[in-house]
């Protein structure tokens, strides 16, 4: 019983771990909610499909090609609207609200184009998973957890070593001095899109891959990326880390000894608490009056 609940607990805090990063990388350089990430994450899965079901592509060509349109996805939503709103000086809660259209009219137009119903993009029997320890593990989440965790070390690295990804910080610190620096921050925020763009639709398409896909599959998505990323810390890479495995810890715990339809209301109890007593999280930096 214990080893299974430590492999869920894993396969959980790694789909966490992967929509917090994303996310996070979004949020640092804009600083507003981006609802429209919920869509991105879910047009991985159905670009997925799209290409095998319509183009009739194998499944390893189409992933990459899923993942490239997804990026594409984000990049056009920034470079078509957030940036002209931006221009605009428009406040956080009109980009906010933009967001939360893009995500309503795209979603609608995954249902409209693909229905509501649940599709799948396996090519491949169900068989049992793999007896580990006690516990069964599928190879698919095997990958989900292993990939996860590479893309979590290639993010850190290029954040900390390159020299876009120093200049990604910058914006996300200060993007007014980082202007007068000559950084480019429109730029860099389209960097910041294209990556965790292409993320978020690698995750979309691991779930899918693990239990299937549906059009309103990304804002619980989303939501839980969320809750992991403020309960680590905005912008801590290893925040976010804590955060997902404390989020998927706590779920899986309160799955195995009271009910699956607590999983969203334990997610949120978490958040309340540290946002009463702990609003910076594990390892974020507390808010100066003059930046609130």
């Amino acid at each position: 019983m214990t080893s299974q609940l430590l492999i869920n607990s894993l396969i959980a805090f790694s789909t966490f771990l992967l929509i917090a990063v994303s996310f996070s990388l979004i949020y640092q350089s804009v600083k507003f909610f981006h609802f429209a990430h919920a869509v991105v994450f879910t047009s991985g899965a159905y670009f997925t499909f799209l290409f095998i079901q319509l183009f009739d592509l194998s499944l390893y060509l189409s992933l990459p090609l899923a993942i490239i349109c997804a990026c594409l996805l984000g990049c056009l939503i920034e470079w078509l609207v957030y940036r002209p709103l931006r221009k605009k000086n428009s406040s956080s809660l009109i980009l906010l609200l933009a967001s939360l259209g893009i995500y309503i009219v795209l979603q609608n137009v995954i249902s409209m184009v693909f229905g509501d119903d649940t599709k799948s993009i396996r090519t491949w029997p169900v068989v049992e998973g793999l007896n580990v320890f006690g516990a069964r593990i599928t190879p698919v989440q095997i990958i989900i957890i292993i990939t996860s965790i590479v893309l979590l070390i290639l993010v850190a690295y290029f954040l900390h070593l390159s020299k876009t990804g120093k200049a990604m910080r910058a914006v996300a610190n200060d993007p007014e001095l980082a202007n007068i620096s000559g950084i480019n921050s429109d730029k860099v925020i389209l960097i910041s899109f294209a990556i965790g763009s292409a993320l978020a639709g690698i995750a979309g398409i691991l779930v899918s891959l693990d239990v299937d896909m549906t059009p309103t599959m990304g804002m619980n998505a989303l939501m839980m990326g969320v809750v992991a990323m403020i309960v680590g810390g905005v912008g801590s890479i290893r925040g976010i880390v804590l955060g997902s495995l404390l989020l998927a810890l706590a779920q899986n715990l309160g799955v195995w000894y009271i009910s699956s339809q607590w999983q969203d209301a334990i997610a949120f109890a978490i958040l309340l608490i540290f946002l009463l007593f702990k609003p910076e999280g594990f390892f974020g930096k507390k808010l100066r009056k003059a930046e609130v």
